[in-house]
């Protein structure tokens, strides 16, 4: 299992069409920022983890190379980690594996993307296998309207109650991003505006689906000792998990899926959670879809499968609900790939030690969060508390 390690402290840039700024510029912001958010000097890190979608999404090779100077990692070990959407919650349990293990007390782990400088959707589409995939799925919308539908199937959810469900969601959220200082879509929606938006890949409309954005996310993870010295309010690493299933779509059960399940029980035990509803106090699940949001509730244990559009139209999952979750606003309302998983960790952070500003969940101790990536093939999973 390893040492004890905390997450000292948090840095995002402004997420959005950030033409203002040059890629490393956009680096620097969240690195500087984590440095002056936690008074550490750059020089006291023993390491950086670093990681983007890959590289093809910038058309920028060997990214970790490209930034070395603004990651503050000049003559300091560097590690990268690329796994597409799921890089961010690769990225911090790299981090955490570094500090666990004993070969690192203070690591800094930074994700990034500009997503706006290239041609996302065309990377998603044109990087699965060209003979089956790539035509059939047409990319990631493709993926996930049909694992919407699929879900709606097997367990006989009126289209309707989804359609509402979807559209709670999005309307929540993003009134959820005004109190967000740093997400990029903030929008005021009404039911008609959602569920009469165009369709992107039916049952999916515009505003069930994550923006394209630049930006840029760093974290601290610390050892106890390390921790302890500094005195900063830690968030204490509880629990991990990450799993992955097989490379073509249609090899693997996206409904019933393995490998959110698995994920999320691996961290449950780590955590000793048993009653994930319950236990949890706030969550942020890796949310690029509605339609997903809705799926990943069930996976988790949040509710049985089949449940989770009745109890969001509750309000169960809703700022004010019994298990608030992206109270940032989420995926659907900032999505700069590479670091977005690491969002999640860091929202997650803010929250159990109270720092989360205008969008902090009363008395938050112990958080969820997730990411989503490979080819829909990998799911991890990251439990943070206030005490150790």
């Amino acid at each position: 299992m390893g040492r004890p390690v905390a997450i000292i402290g948090s840095g995002q840039s402004n997420h959005g069409k950030r033409f203002d700024v040059t890629y490393p510029e956009l680096v620097k912001e969240a690195v500087d920022a984590v440095f002056e958010n936690t008074g550490i000097s750059p020089e006291d890190i023993d390491g950086v983890v670093f990681g983007t979608m890959p590289s093809m999404m910038e058309g920028v090779a060997l990214t970790h190379l490209y930034f070395a100077d603004v990651l503050r990692a000049e003559g300091k070990p560097i590690l990268k980690t690329e796994t597409c959407g799921s890089t961010g919650i690769s990225l911090a349990i790299t981090g955490y594996y570094w500090v666990a293990s004993g070969m690192a007390d203070l690591v800094l782990v930074v994700g990034s993307e500009k997503m706006n400088e290239g041609d996302p959707q065309a990377t998603m589409t044109t990087v699965l296998e060209p003979f089956y995939q790539r035509s059939f799925i047409a990319g990631a919308p493709g993926v996930f309207s049909m694992q919407s539908q699929a879900w709606s199937a097997r367990f006989g959810i009126p289209e309707e109650k989804i359609r509402d469900a979807a559209t709670r969601l999005s309307i929540d959220h993003h009134n959820d991003a005004f109190d967000n200082p740093h997400a990029h879509i903030k929008k005021r929606l009404t039911e008609d505006e959602v569920n009469n938006a165009r369709i992107i890949t039916y049952p999916v409309r515009l505003w069930d689906v994550c923006p394209a954005s630049d930006g840029a996310c760093a974290v601290l993870f610390a050892s106890e000792e390390m921790a302890k010295k500094l005195g900063i309010n830690a968030a204490w690493v509880k629990g991990i998990g990450y799993s992955g299933e097989e490379y073509w779509f249609g090899d693997s059960d996206k409904v019933e899926w393995q490998c959110a399940i698995d994920a999320a029980k691996q961290a449950y035990d780590m955590a000793g959670i048993k009653n994930p509803r319950k236990e949890l106090d706030v969550a942020e699940v890796y949310n690029p879809f509605t339609f997903q949001e809705l799926l990943y509730y069930e996976c988790f244990g949040f509710c049985d499968f089949g449940e989770a559009c009745d109890l969001t139209l509750k309000g169960v999952f809703s700022r004010e609900g019994e298990l608030p979750c992206d109270p940032s606003g989420g995926v659907l309302c900032t999505n700069p790939i590479g670091a977005t998983g690491l969002n999640r960790v860091a929202e997650a952070a803010l929250q159990v030690t109270g720092q989360a500003d205008s969008r902090q969940i009363p008395g938050a101790k112990q958080a969820l969060a997730h990411a989503m990536g490979g080819v829909v093939q990998f799911n991890g999973v990251m439990i943070l508390g206030s005490e150790q």
